[in-house]
């Protein structure tokens, strides 16, 4: 059973490193991006639709709180009145409207917090997607200087332009050692 084991993770393995030539890494990098923009346009459109309710929510609470103080106002009336029979419907009418806008007030404030999640996380996701288009214009500028370059190669040829040293740079380091050394 121990050797299937280590056999099928050698398969495993060598799978993967096969995967991994085959990825190119700017293709990658670029889909990378593509799902990011389309997250956040997904995380917009939430947005926009939740603040949309966020809204309606609002308008209805405010409705429900200048019903309640009109069914008071109500009351007053049917009490001075002696209207009991009315004044139990009105009752009836300010206790569901009681119950209506203490839902709404813990919707709306659900509501409020996940619209502020929302956007906590598509400033994030804003951020990560600037972060994502910096590497792509950093890859973009490694690119080979021909298609088709090996990316292992294009990167030690690269390192190497950036540490070669020139014949001047040769020149006033050896003055400054014999200067530093005829000193001493």
């Amino acid at each position: 059973m121990a050797l299937i084991n280590r056999i099928s993770r050698l398969f495993k393995a060598d799978f993967h490193a096969v995967l991994d030539q085959i990825e190119e890494p700017e293709a990658l990098l670029k889909q990378a991006i593509r799902d990011m923009e389309d997250d956040l346009a997904d995380t917009e459109q939430r947005i926009a639709l939740c603040a949309h309710d966020q809204q309606a929510l609002t308008v209805r609470k405010t409705e429900l709180e200048s019903a309640i103080a009109d069914f008071d106002t109500q009351l007053d009336l049917c009490f001075e009145s002696d209207k009991d029979d009315l004044a139990k419907t009105q009752i009836k009418k300010k206790l569901e409207a009681q119950r209506l806008l203490k839902r709404l007030s813990t919707k709306h404030a659900a509501n409020e917090k996940y619209l502020d999640a929302q956007r906590t996380m598509l400033d994030e996701n804003g951020s990560t997607l600037v972060s994502l288009r910096q590497k792509a214009e950093l890859f973009a500028q490694r690119a080979p200087a021909y298609p088709g370059g090996d990316s292992e190669f294009d990167d030690i040829a690269w390192m190497a332009r950036e540490m070669t040293v020139g014949d001047d740079e040769v020149e006033i380091a050896y003055l400054r050692e014999k200067s530093i050394r005829s000193a001493s």
